[in-house]
């Protein structure tokens, strides 16, 4: 008997423990776990964001006229600059292998560029989604939004958008922010429009070239354009509101639920892009310090290199989702 325990607890056994699973260690299982876990995540806000796409379709923005903008330059280029934020991350994945392969060849010198390279893809990629998440939220254009909250824009006979800039009279009149000290109760009020409804209609009425474009969709699944006649008819009845960029309760694209994802679902990815360059400067000093070095081995060079290509890919399906689709 006792022969029989010992060689069931014998090194050479499946379940004498001392094991790695899969050959991978600890650390890279549990890196994989939590991508796993995480992208179960993404995969939920993804899945909602498309049953609320198609639920809401007369309403929901088109990306070729939400994200047309590019620094520097006032000019429209629909999704120029977007197809430029992924080109940075996906390159920056490629650094990432690279950087790992290095490691596995013990070449320092190497490993300390192609982290560098990577560091700067993710900080170049947060700071431009920092720059259109602020494009987005001031808005270009303006829109009126009605009492039932649907969002009416303004075009040129072209078809092309019109800013409220373009054509808003200004016509004076007392609109003052309100303050405690006035004695109305209320919770709280956001900035002034910069313009009033009364200053967009006399505007309007007085450039016979500008026409609306409502959410309704046609039978080949455009916005519907009303005529001259329509236009004037609908503005005076219905306007209610002036909208200026997009927020958590209005959005001067469409329906303020696709603002609602934009924010939530990019900030999410946002976070985890601005978490994994964190991470990727302490492993690029440690490489530097030379602590992976002198244990033998560059592994956690490896476990990070897995989370930045998981943080590239979920992008790739946000990027689908949101802008091409």
């Amino acid at each position: 008997m006792s022969a029989t325990v010992t060689n069931t607890t014998s090194e050479g056994n499946t379940w004498g423990g001392g094991n790695q699973p899969l050959k991978a260690s600890y650390g890279k299982l549990m890196m994989w776990f939590f991508i796993v876990s995480d992208g179960l995540s993404f995969s939920g806000f993804l899945a909602a964001y498309g049953f609320s796409r198609f639920k809401f379709i007369d309403a929901w923005p088109i990306a070729d006229e939400v994200f047309t903008h590019v620094p520097f330059t006032h000019e429209s280029y629909p999704m120029i600059y977007v197809a430029f934020m992924t080109f940075v991350l996906i390159m920056s994945s490629v650094t990432m292998v690279l950087a790992v392969d290095a490691g596995h060849h013990m070449k320092k010198n190497k490993v300390i560029w192609y982290m560098f390279f990577t560091i700067i893809g993710g900080a170049i990629f947060v700071g431009s989604q920092a720059w259109e998440w602020n494009t987005f939220i001031k808005g270009e254009y303006g829109a009126v939004e009605t009492k039932g909250g649907k969002i009416l824009q303004f075009l040129d006979t072209e078809g092309n958008r019109v800013a409220l800039a373009d054509f808003a009279t200004t016509i004076p009149t007392e609109r003052t922010q309100h303050e405690r000290k006035n004695g109305l109760w209320f919770r709280s009020e956001g900035p002034l429009a910069s313009y009033s409804i009364e200053e967009v209609k006399a505007g309007f009425a007085a450039n016979p070239n500008l026409l609306i474009r409502t959410q309704t969709l046609t039978e080949t699944g455009e916005k519907t354009v009303l005529s001259r006649e329509e236009s004037l008819l609908r503005l005076n009845r219905d306007a209610a509101l002036i909208v200026e960029g997009a927020n958590l309760r209005h959005n001067e694209y469409g329906t303020p639920l696709f603002a609602d994802f934009f924010f939530f679902i990019t900030g999410f990815h946002g976070f985890h892009v601005f978490s994994g360059v964190m991470i990727n400067i302490i492993i690029f000093f440690n490489v530097i310090i030379g602590t992976y070095e002198r244990r033998g081995h560059y592994e956690m060079v490896e476990k990070v290199g897995l989370y930045w290509h998981f943080v590239d890919l979920v992008w790739v399906f946000v990027f689908t989702f949101f802008y091409l689709v």
